[in-house]
């Protein structure tokens, strides 16, 4: 029973590509560098982190991280290397300033423009007039010859 607990235990465990080679002595600083390799993604493999990327360039990614915590850098200065160094794309949550804040406000206001025209077309719509609801002599007797046969 132990067994099956450890064996699903360890089924269970979040997927690192961190090799060995990779973790720092510090427990710290590798607690740092994880923390700070969940926000980075892999630009090889898009939507994915570094911390989960088997990808060559997301070891050197996690080098990188690693080798500023090693020498003496802030979260926000090893950040601000990798974005100078590679772009914004690596944020997996973009900031919200600057050009970003065009694009965090253009859907919202896409949104709201297209309800705003689809609401002033439907206001213009010309209504149809409710039709006399009598039938004419006319229409009448033709209405009654058809319900004789």
């Amino acid at each position: 029973m132990k067994r099956l607990l450890l064996i699903l235990s360890l089924l269970a465990a979040p997927a690192y590509a961190v090799q060995p080679d990779e973790i720092l002595d510090d427990p710290r600083l590798e607690e740092r560098a994880r923390d700070l390799s969940t926000g980075l993604r892999c630009l090889v493999c898009r939507n994915e982190n570094i911390d989960e990327s088997n990808a060559d360039l997301a070891r050197d990614l996690r080098l990188a991280v690693r080798e500023r915590l090693v020498a003496g850098d802030t979260d926000d200065q090893v950040i601000d290397y990798l974005v100078n160094r590679y772009g914004e794309y690596v944020l997996l949550r973009p900031t919200v300033d600057g050009a970003n804040l065009i694009l965090w406000l253009a859907g919202p206001a896409m949104l709201l423009g297209g309800l705003a025209v689809a609401a002033l077309a439907l206001r213009r719509r010309p209504t149809a007039e409710p039709r006399d609801a009598t039938l004419s002599v006319d229409e009448q007797a033709r209405l009654d010859a058809l319900l004789k046969d």
